[in-house]
């Protein structure tokens, strides 16, 4: 699972109940943040604890965690990311707070579950806790006004922990982008909103800068693990040139237009790279079809029998067409990976990036691959 959405609320029917939205790690670190120097300034936890967001919206959040001691709380957050599928919902975010000596300022750490930076090209110095500039910005606005508020000097260290978070965080992008030891804390609104496509594409540009940053000269966008292993098995790639493209081929290329990456391969599947050669950049089969009458074209220009157009015209699937074209002896993976090819190299809007495109089956065998 990725710590993104899918389809965002445009796609919902007119009478399906409303979505959720939830609270992003940020927003949750901040409100506990707030909660634990609260008690460590008066002795008592706020509970629930408000914290302003970016926007302006006071959401409260209610206490899952309490603990103090000798010149330190820690308060704790259970996330709710609402009706986002988002693999930090109900984990516990936990921030931890103590004095510094005087003009030591505000610092961060990352405690369990938390990750560390190691590769250049993240918005996070090399070195330093997976905290992001918003929520570390927030989080220092607490401190800040809190210490002035109660005449202290604003020298505090934060520690932010999620316990299992080293073990959620193997089901994102961290590991390729080179986050280790856990999750990162996310967000710039401080919002959850459900089935945003935004986390994803958000990720996929962070990729390509890691893999900037690092030097790299070929990065490789699949649609799917299956697509991802069969590109890999050609190509040998590091895995911070894995850009988890997903559906988002227009996320992936357009980011590339301005920050471009000496060679692209595309991989993925039959159906999904159908779309592509179409012309489509939102490969999700909620937001674009495959077009039979584009295949049925394709076929013709193949070689296929006119008379067997309309079977392909009127399959049921993609893969029903490829079938069908395949029984005739007539190769329609090659001109899609060609078409979808050409997209790719259409978007780019001659930016130099060399592309090439991978079309493969369902069990990873390569069908189709361009020059």
């Amino acid at each position: 699972m990725r710590n993104a959405a899918r389809p965002d609320n445009d796609n919902q029917t007119s009478d399906a109940p409303p979505l959720r939205r939830g609270w992003t790690t940020g927003a949750c670190a901040t409100a506990a943040t707030r909660a634990a120097l609260t008690e460590l300034l008066t002795g008592e936890f706020p509970d629930p604890v408000s914290i302003t967001l970016p926007g302006g919206e006071r959401p409260s959040f209610p206490l899952a965690f309490e603990s103090s001691g000798d010149g330190f709380a820690s308060a704790g957050i259970v996330k709710d990311a609402g009706d986002d599928p988002d693999v930090t919902h109900g984990a516990t975010i936990i921030a931890t707070v103590h004095p510094l000596p005087l003009d030591s300022g505000i610092r961060f750490r990352a405690g369990e579950g938390v990750g560390t930076v190691t590769l250049p090209g993240l918005p996070v110095a090399v070195g330093q806790p997976a905290i992001n500039p918003v929520p570390r910005r927030m989080m220092t606005e607490v401190v800040t006004e809190l210490c002035a508020l109660y005449g202290m000097p604003a020298d505090v260290e934060i520690t932010i922990s999620i316990p299992e978070g080293e073990e959620l965080a193997e089901k994102t992008w961290n590991p390729r982008l080179g986050i280790k030891g856990g999750l990162s804390i996310l967000g710039t609104t401080g919002i959850v909103r459900p089935f945003s496509c935004s986390a994803w594409i958000h990720s996929i540009h962070r990729g390509i800068d890691v893999a900037r940053a690092t030097g790299l000269t070929h990065v490789l966008g699949a649609t799917g693990s299956t697509s991802e292993a069969a590109a890999q098995a050609l190509y040998d790639l590091p895995d911070t040139a894995l850009l988890d493209m997903g559906d988002f081929a227009g996320g992936l290329l357009k980011y590339l237009r301005n920050h471009p990456v000496p060679k692209l391969t595309i991989a993925g599947g039959f159906a999904k790279l159908a779309k592509l050669a179409r012309g489509a950049l939102d490969l999700h089969s909620s937001r674009n079809q495959v077009d039979m009458a584009f295949l049925a074209e394709l076929a013709i220009e193949a070689g296929l029998n006119q008379d067997l157009r309309d079977m392909i015209h009127n399959a049921n699937t993609a893969m029903e067409a490829l079938e069908i074209a395949r029984q005739n002896n007539i190769d329609l993976a090659a001109p899609v990976a060609d078409r979808a090819r050409r997209t790719a190299i259409d978007t780019l809007r001659g930016t130099a990036v060399e592309v090439d495109v991978i079309v493969v089956d369902r069990k990873g065998t390569v069908l189709a691959r361009t020059p």
